[in-house]
């Protein structure tokens, strides 16, 4: 890494018309990683001029064209693999050994978009209107430029699960990274091009003050997508601001998920399934398990089994062998996850592990138990590594209870019984459901929620729509 970054814009970097730029912290060891160029309004519009120059020659390049360039991306972030995955566990915080599991889960959307792009206009269908009187065709065209904005959890794959299907559908496309992490982004866009990515395709701005830039853009008539991972309260700011332009959207909000363990689960996987969906990335997922439903009569041998893990569960260092989750992101994420703590025990939870904050942002694993009503443990998304564990008696009660929330975007269930597991998953309202297993992500699968979880979907077979727009001709016979 080089002390400064610029804004990728136009296949090149550059400084910000400020001049202005901002630090990256390590949050694991709070050293300065670099400076980053701070956007501002203005930079934003050249990114979105950027995008507009580019646009028609990539729209126009042949679909097995622009797959064998994003099929090299895929192959060259695999022989780069240690490279990245070194990156986002220093400006992120996870352990290497998911950091490089992001960095297969990242690079498998270029792959599998590589591997769609050449198919999308044999979709395409033609016939006989009703009446006889004429032919319908209908196609399909790239909707345009579109502004992506990612989170800092996923540095790599947030990135790549918008990019690919975009430039695979033929946009151009403007990336907002969050300010925590955008140093991996700037090495994708430099690899991008690198891979054959024509100039102005692929447009990064990081900048502090994202409302002032991204608002800049969004006022752009050119804008005509917007895709967004982050919070529900703010997906909802940006769908008002998106409904002056009439954007297409997709978004990927905020999850509260249920994860249930019926009496017949298998014990063992139950226990290791509720780690994964719990501790991944330090629990710092949005599909991470934030409630844990165990039925009453293996209650007590999961709360100990899955207790002992979470207590022998390392934080440190995400680049030490000895360390099992990173830190957290910032003293921000630190003190909310604290607060959600301190809250629930002071109305009466019980910690069976208390784990807690440690040195700098670090934070051990943590069980609660008996969690009262009123606690905010119960309504808001963690974001930590802490499992708020209830007991429940039957399938109705703790069906009732899982959808006690207005969102929807992933469930877990833990049972042995497939009559039952597909039937909960049916009545579970949410967008995903993990079935004895505690990850869902896949390259393949459509990623995404119901109500205040999100619009659209990413990734899967639906992940290229929501780039695309559909264009009807009417022929006289």
């Amino acid at each position: 890494m080089s002390k400064v970054h610029g804004l990728y814009l136009a296949g090149t970097a550059r400084a910000a018309t400020s001049n202005r730029t901002f630090a990256v912290d390590d949050p694991a060891t709070g050293l300065r990683l670099a400076e980053v160029a701070d956007a501002t309004p203005e930079d934003g519009i050249a990114a979105v001029d950027a995008a507009a120059e580019a646009a028609p020659a990539w729209a126009a390049l042949a679909p097995r064209a622009r797959a064998v360039i994003l099929g090299r991306v895929y192959a060259t972030l695999q022989e780069r693999r240690e490279e990245f995955a070194a990156l986002i566990t220093a400006e992120m915080g996870k352990t290497l050994a998911e950091a490089r599991a992001e960095v297969d889960y990242g690079s498998e959307f270029f792959r599998w978009f590589a591997e769609t792009a050449p198919r999308l206009h044999l979709d395409g269908g033609s016939g006989l209107e009703p009446g006889g009187n004429y032919r319908i065709l209908t196609s399909t065209r790239p909707v345009g430029i579109c502004l992506l904005i990612t989170p800092w959890n996923f540095p790599l794959a947030m990135a790549a699960r918008k990019i690919a299907p975009a430039l695979a559908a033929g946009c151009t496309v403007i990336l907002k990274p969050a300010a925590q992490t955008p140093l991996t982004s700037l090495l994708l866009a430099e690899l991008l091009t690198e891979c054959g990515v024509p100039a102005g395709v692929v447009n990064v701005v990081p900048c502090t003050d994202a409302p002032a830039v991204i608002a800049a853009i969004m006022r752009d008539p050119r804008l005509r997508k917007l895709s967004f991972t982050g919070s529900t309260q703010v997906g909802r700011v940006l769908l008002e601001q998106a409904a002056h332009g009439v954007l297409r959207t997709s978004m990927e909000l905020g999850g509260n998920a249920p994860l249930i363990v019926f009496d017949d689960a298998d014990l063992e996987q139950a226990i290791a399934g509720s780690l994964v969906a719990k501790l991944r990335n330090g629990g710092q997922s949005c599909i991470a398990a934030n409630r844990i439903y165990v039925q009453r009569g293996i209650a007590e041998r999961f709360i100990a089994g899955f207790s002992a893990a979470m207590q022998s569960t390392r934080p440190g260092d995400g680049r030490l062998d000895d360390s099992d989750i990173g830190p957290l992101i910032d003293e921000r994420q630190r003190d909310k996850v604290v607060s959600l703590v301190d809250d629930a025990v002071s109305k009466g939870a019980t910690v069976v592990v208390a784990g807690g904050a440690g040195d700098g942002l670090m934070f051990a694993p943590t069980v609660l138990t008996d969690i009262p009503l009123d606690a905010a443990l119960r309504e808001e998304e963690i974001f930590g590594p802490v499992a708020a564990i209830y007991v429940f008696d039957d399938e109705a009660e703790v069906i009732d209870a899982a959808n006690d929330t207005p969102y929807g975007l992933v469930s877990y269930v833990f049972t042995q019984n497939l009559n039952r597991a597909l039937r909960v998953a049916d009545a579970l309202d949410t967008g995903m459901t993990g079935i004895n297993r505690g990850v869902v992500s896949n390259a393949a699968a459509p990623f995404g929620g119901t109500k205040a979880s999100g619009l659209g979907r990413e990734g899967g077979a639906e992940g290229i729509l929501e780039y695309l727009e559909t264009k009807y001709v009417g022929i006289e016979l």
